[in-house]
């Protein structure tokens, strides 16, 4: 099977459900943000040594995959319906708030602002969740001119704080410590 069909060469793409639009339209650097986002989890995996994190990033990488087919699927208009999709795991948005608390009882209390920084998976960690906050205003922006279910933004807005708190986790399971910043 080849993986080039050559019709996005013009600067276009083609849309879930149907329909095509330009490669720099809000809905693809949406999903496409989405993408880059799962992708820095993957490399995130390959540097993370606590287990609990590995297994719940995932979960989380197959969340984003559902996540972005919402983003890639513009409303249905008269002629074109809307595809099946798959579920949006909106129940992940509750098991992460206890993900976070279980984190955050692992790790010091904050006190300070700490500097994305610590070990390698610490360091991988606070970088998807910058990717995820990236995300999360794509979707926004995206959200203000075409219908996006809310639930996307609620996820990602708790998947940013799960990493967070995930990045002090693996910093305080790796026998170091998250390091404060200094004005």
């Amino acid at each position: 099977m080849k993986i080039y069909t050559r019709r996005g060469d013009n600067g276009s793409t083609g849309l879930f459900g149907g329909g095509r639009t330009s490669k720099d339209d809000v809905r693809v650097e949406a999903y496409g943000t989405v993408d880059e986002l799962n992708a820095v989890i993957g490399g995130t995996l390959n540097q993370v040594t606590e287990r609990a994190i590995i297994r719940r990033l995932r979960r989380v990488q197959s969340d984003l995959f559902a996540i972005g087919a919402h983003l890639a699927t513009p409303p249905p208009t008269g002629d074109r319906r809307a595809p099946a999709l798959p579920d949006l795991p909106v129940e992940r948005v509750a098991a992460m708030e206890s993900w976070i608390d279980q984190a955050m009882s692992a790790t010091p209390p904050l006190r300070n602002f700490i500097l994305p920084a610590g070990n390698p998976g610490a360091t991988e960690l606070h970088l998807a969740r910058a990717v995820c906050r990236r995300a999360e205003r794509r979707v926004v922006t995206l959200a203000a001119s075409s219908d996006v279910d809310p639930e996307i933004v609620r996820y990602l807005n708790r998947l940013s704080d799960y990493l967070f708190a995930a990045a002090r986790q693996e910093n305080a399971g790796g026998g170091g410590s998250d390091i404060e910043w200094r004005a």
